[in-house]
């Protein structure tokens, strides 16, 4: 089959080698490597995810289309064209992607330097810039809901009623938590009913892994843009936030461990405003702050959804998983609240 699904994409499968490639967790991702330089990105998209996969080549094809005659150097993971014309192919029920492999590239799991976090927050903020001209509305929304605040609170009210016994015995520590922020959750409301948030075109997924660095540290183009669509500027600055701040990831169960680099922070806040400072409002630019408040909650508030629920969504390797992944960004909110003046204060000086 994958000979086939080479062949639709005009590649000669005798010129070319698979080997599995990344770490993501959700698509399925090979190497295409062929005799000469020429190398590729293969993916097959995860349906049970992204239940119109079509939408995502659909919508990063307008996206290169925009940006080929303003940034023609800029490095954006488009989608080739299938021999049929279409973005992808269809085989067996599932839908593969094929894209160009970037030379002289290469992506980190974790921030070790400050300049990390620096250069990706630039990477971020410079995609944003790049097309901020284009119209949100045309792209369609890939996972609908994905960062609805008021609606992940809902679902942690719908999983309390029906939780067993022993889940909320064992959860009630994170569950008055999650209740004592509910302002964060409130808060989004008003910015909603308000609509002094303009919607823009966002990435949804900032983690480290998702920019790619040349061999100096230095920041090359964003990738996995399968979350690419109409959101909230808040989205791409409070994941990193949440996924930059702290050498403790969420799978860390030791919450001492769970502190935060304010350095970081700063890195974070130079690098995106040295792209988007004269693109964001004024009134956006003071949710700069929140947005991590408003990330960190809500990841916090899904893991305890999940563990109340039975952990239905995400894999869990040992019991309480999801309890302990929700407690891990409990505490990471709690120490990001603490440094909220020291926070006010690298902003004011910046």
């Amino acid at each position: 089959m994958m000979q086939h699904i080479l062949q639709s994409f005009g590649l000669d499968p005798a010129k070319y080698s698979l080997e599995p490639f990344g770490s993501g967790l959700i698509n399925h991702t090979w190497k295409v490597s062929g005799g000469s330089d020429d190398s590729y990105i293969l993916q097959r998209i995860n349906k049970n995810v992204f239940k119109q996969p079509s939408d995502i080549t659909e919508n990063l094809a307008k996206l290169d289309a925009y940006l080929k005659p303003i940034a023609p150097d800029y490095l954006f993971a488009a989608p080739l064209k299938a021999a049929d014309g279409r973005h992808f192919v269809e085989a067996d029920g599932e839908f593969y992607r094929l894209q160009a492999f970037f030379k002289n590239s290469n992506t980190v799991n974790a921030i070790t330097k400050t300049k990390q976090a620096f250069e990706a927050a630039r990477q971020f903020g410079k995609f944003s810039r790049l097309i901020n001209g284009f119209d949100a509305g045309q792209l369609k929304y890939t996972l609908p809901d994905f960062h609805n605040l008021g609606l992940r609170v809902r679902q942690f009210q719908s999983a309390l009623i029906k939780a067993g016994g022993d889940r909320f015995n064992q959860a009630e520590t994170a569950i008055r938590a999650v209740e004592d922020h509910i302002a964060i959750a409130e808060t989004y409301q008003q910015l909603l009913s308000e609509g002094q948030m303009p919607l823009r075109v966002i990435h949804h997924d900032t983690k480290i892994n998702n920019v790619l660095f040349n061999d100096n540290d230095e920041g090359l183009c964003v990738i996995d843009l399968d979350t690419v669509m109409p959101g909230y500027f808040i989205s791409d600055v409070g994941d990193m936030m949440r996924t930059y701040l702290s050498h403790a990831n969420e799978e860390e169960q030791d919450l001492e461990k769970v502190q935060i680099n304010a350095d970081y922070f700063a890195a974070i806040y130079r690098g995106y405003m040295q792209e988007m400072g004269e693109v964001l409002t004024p009134f956006e630019k003071s949710l700069f702050i929140y947005a991590g408040k408003f990330m960190i909650y809500m990841q916090a508030v899904r893991f305890l959804t999940d563990f109340l629920n039975g952990d239905i969504y995400y894999p869990t390797q040992y019991p309480g998983h999801n309890l302990a992944r929700a407690q891990n960004q409990l505490a990471l909110l709690d120490r990001y609240i603490k440094l909220e003046e020291a926070f006010e204060a690298i902003l004011a000086g910046a």
